[in-house]
């Protein structure tokens, strides 16, 4: 190589500081060494990288198609850095998490936004799973962590959300229009949407298993897409219903029994007594986040 990373550092050093002296502070390095080191960098190159404009020192054209690709090179040897830092003092460099599908996304992205700050180095791998999947991934030592509607056996889960299932149908679905509390037979009647459970082997589809007209699909946004359709009912979970509901584009259905329906989501670990650094964090952060989820629409009633 005809460069080093300290000339690239020095010249990054001396644009974003505003001149050699203030580069010189910045770098707790001597004036004379930070002109030196961009001397030698320029000479390499074959190319004038800074040009004097009174005190301060600025790019040439050159020098700056040059310096934004240092910059990015330059990032990522920080990154690297502070991975090696983190890896000396036992953080793991990757941990994988399984994560339900009735999880709120706020929850999830505010709890990685933490996480992201203080642990940069780590990587997270994360999957998304429906019903007794997050359970499956834990319980096979596929994961570290998992946010589960499910323990499985063997297991400990911390409850850290409860999560209310809204029986719904698009606004303008027969259901709504009877007028009066729905029956079980109403339902029967009608078309129901049904989640699969993403687990490879124990499966359970979650929803009400009477209705002999179902369509069954694979994932929670599917089932919302063909609700908002007109397609069928569904129970789904709060968090991805709320804005349809508040729009008018679906009605929570009233169902004689109440039809409301609870879950808890748990937070699990593969190795409660065993877990690093890096765990023991990003399950504070779930913890966290879990506390400030709000809940912004009424129980329909029911259990």
């Amino acid at each position: 190589m005809k460069t080093t990373l300290a000339q690239w550092r020095a010249l990054q050093a001396v644009v974003d500081a505003g001149g050699f002296a203030q580069a010189a502070e910045s770098l707790s390095r001597s004036q004379s060494s930070v002109s030196y080191a961009v001397s030698r960098l320029e000479e390499a190159l074959g190319v004038p990288l800074l040009r004097l404009s009174g005190r301060r020192a600025e790019l040439t054209d050159a020098g700056t198609v040059l310096l934004r690709g240092a910059r990015n090179l330059l990032s990522e040897v920080n990154e690297l850095e502070a991975l090696a830092s983190t890896l000396a003092e036992g953080w793991e460099a990757e941990l994988s998490l399984a994560v339900d599908g009735v999880c709120p996304t706020e929850l999830l992205s505010s709890a990685l936004a933490r996480f992201s700050a203080e642990a940069a180095g780590t990587r997270i791998e994360i999957s998304e799973e429906v019903l007794s999947g997050a359970a499956e991934a834990i319980s096979e030592g596929r994961v570290d962590l998992a946010l589960s509607p499910e323990v499985p056996s063997g297991f400990l889960g911390e409850p850290i959300l409860e999560i209310r299932f809204l029986p719904v149908a698009h606004a303008n679905h027969p259901l709504h229009q009877l007028g009066r509390p729905l029956t079980g037979d109403d339902l029967r009647r009608e078309r129901q949407v049904v989640i699969r459970d993403s687990a490879r082997l124990a499966r359970k589809d979650h929803g009400w298993l009477a209705a002999p007209r179902r369509w069954t699909v694979e994932s929670l946004a599917m089932a919302r897409d063909l609700v908002l359709s007109g397609l069928g009912f569904s129970w789904l979970p709060e968090a991805v219903v709320q804005e349809s509901i508040a729009s008018g584009e679906l009605k929570t259905l009233q169902i004689a029994d109440g039809g409301g329906r609870r879950s808890h989501l748990y937070l699990v670990s593969a190795r409660p007594h065993g877990m690093g650094p890096a765990a023991r964090l990003l399950a504070d952060c779930l913890r966290g986040a879990s506390e400030a989820v709000p809940v912004r629409l009424p129980d329909p009633g029911g259990p």
